[in-house]
């Protein structure tokens, strides 16, 4: 193609997710697709990935569980996690998406909607972070209510979870432990949940004792490492963003964008391009196109990788993140959607 595009190498994502497996192994590996599966295109990532065996999916919100449930078919399983509407509690239901619960209300409002239903629900306890999820003093009776709305046919509890920091490993250590302490008491109330899952990538990669029965494995299926982190064993970025030379003017280029309407102009001066004659300078960044130090021979067409694996000398995504203070996932999912995805 001559105009820019991100390019999404399928093969190499579910290398990626290969690799995740065979580190979390034996619990399993649920992929998420937020965000757009982090501006892969979710149909494309979910049918792929499902193709290689993957058979959970994160979906963040309903509409987004939707989508993931079509490109997985029925026998995948598509959990959602953001508190939504009764209108959105029952497109779950007709979609068979398990759904993230972490507050007492809206465990009686699922209930309500789902009517003898069994709407399957994963129940959340806050363990510091507060992102959502029912306080530890308030678990008890959250769990025992959970008891209830199960023995009536209303709900069915599939599996506890919470979010952690990621902050510290002390810090993770204290959620862990109240995670555990919670899991204690959702038994003791008589639920038996099939699944644990506590951590996402970060955690879910370098701490064995994390991984319960579930890992919720984001940004790295997409080869996106943390940002200040370590490089990840056999994990490369899946997605190049790619841009065609508009024009040469003595030792600088001018590369086209088109509607990419996202790449931070703080960038410039501070990181590296892929081109044909390898690492360049990114000298600048406007809505529409880039000025790059040029190379020798560079003519019109050329095509310049923006960020990607590195095999054109081009920096990844999080690289791009660092030198500007925010995380590789902000640099991917600011591609706009009017930029074409191209798979491969």
């Amino acid at each position: 193609m001559t105009a820019a595009h991100l390019r999404v190498d399928l093969g190499r994502l579910c290398a990626d997710i290969d690799t995740l497996r065979a580190r979390i192994a034996p619990a399993q590996l649920m992929c998420v697709v937020k965000n757009d599966a982090y501006a892969h295109g979710i149909e494309q990532v979910v049918a792929a990935a499902h193709a290689h065996g993957v058979r959970w999916f994160g979906a963040f919100d309903v509409p987004m569980g939707v989508r993931a449930r079509a490109a997985a078919g029925p026998d995948a399983r598509v959990f959602s996690w953001v508190t939504v509407s009764r209108d959105e509690i029952a497109t779950a239901l007709d979609n068979a998406i398990e759904l993230g619960v972490g507050d007492a209300r809206y465990l009686d409002e699922v209930a309500a909607v789902s009517a003898g239903r069994g709407a399957v629900v994963h129940l959340k306890i806050d363990t510091g972070l507060h992102r959502n999820g029912v306080r530890p003093e308030d678990w008890p009776a959250f769990v025992a209510r959970a008891a209830e709305l199960e023995a009536t046919g209303d709900i069915r509890v599939a599996g506890i979870w919470s979010h952690i920091a990621e902050t510290s490993d002390q810090d993770d250590d204290r959620a862990r432990a109240q995670y555990h302490t919670a899991v204690d008491a959702a038994r003791a109330a008589g639920l038996a949940p099939e699944v644990l899952h506590l951590a996402a990538s970060a955690a879910g990669y370098a701490r064995p004792e994390f991984r319960h029965d579930l890992v919720r494995f984001g940004a790295f299926c997409y080869g996106i490492r943390s940002t200040d982190g370590p490089e990840l064993d056999g994990i490369v970025p899946a997605a190049t963003l790619v841009a065609p030379v508009t024009g040469v003017d003595g030792d600088t280029v001018q590369v086209g964008l088109g509607s990419l309407d996202g790449l931070p102009s703080t960038l410039a001066g501070r990181v590296t391009v892929g081109t044909p004659g390898g690492a360049r300078a990114l000298l600048a960044v406007t809505e529409t196109s880039l000025t790059v130090a040029a190379w020798p021979g560079a003519a019109a067409g050329d095509e310049v990788a923006v960020f990607g694996p590195g095999s054109r000398g081009e920096s990844s995504a999080t690289t791009l993140a660092e030198a500007i203070g925010t995380v590789g996932e902000e640099i991917m999912v600011r591609v706009s959607p009017l930029i074409p995805r191209v798979y491969v």
